[in-house]
């Protein structure tokens, strides 16, 4: 768990789901991400979600808010998905119910996710994606001092050919010099 001035940043709930859900369903929240999500398909994502946390350590985790307890989304960490230039590398991800957009949530948890990805991982670059048209998105990557790497833009593999999501941006970060990896498991 990670705590920030306003948020608890966590391992997902079974209580999750149905807030999860209902962000699948609002067209806002799934304007660059395809189609409203069915029930299943919401909780086969936080299905995956608790897999790769278990399996792994981190995930893109469930964001709650300190003061009423409130899901407001995720934000967090996974391997980039297969079939892609950031396949395995890890991806910074984050997405947020619209009451909560623009009120600096997905930069508190993003920075903290960063943080924890320094401290605890032993990667030198993190990545992110979005399609270009996601300006909020890609502007979030800037401001966290995150670089676009026009080099890696691809094609995603799980959208279908013609959709106009199938285009993909890819930024980056780079591990700062003050924050060598310092957690090494002994063997």
């Amino acid at each position: 768990m990670i705590e920030t001035e306003r948020l608890i940043i966590r391992p997902w709930q079974e209580s999750d789901r149905a807030p999860f859900a209902a962000m699948g369903q609002d067209e806002a929240v799934r304007r660059f991400l395809g189609p409203p999500q069915s029930r299943e398909e919401s909780d086969a994502t936080v299905d995956r979600l608790i897999a790769l946390q278990s399996a792994y350590g981190y995930c893109f985790w469930a964001l709650q808010h300190r003061t009423d307890g409130a899901f407001l989304g995720f934000c967090g960490l996974k391997p980039g998905p297969a079939g892609t230039p950031i396949a395995d590398a890890i991806e910074i991800g984050w997405r947020l119910a619209v009451p909560y957009w623009r009120q600096g949530y997905a930069r508190e948890a993003a920075v903290a996710s960063l943080d924890w990805a320094w401290q605890n991982l032993a990667a030198n670059t993190v990545y992110a994606m979005t399609v270009p048209a996601n300006i909020a998105s890609w502007g979030l990557m800037e401001r966290l001092g995150m670089q676009r790497l026009a080099q890696l833009d691809f094609d995603h593999p799980d959208v279908p050919d013609g959709d106009p999501l199938k285009p993909h941006i890819v930024y980056g970060i780079n591990r700062p010099a003050n924050r060598p990896f310092v957690n090494q498991i002994p063997r």
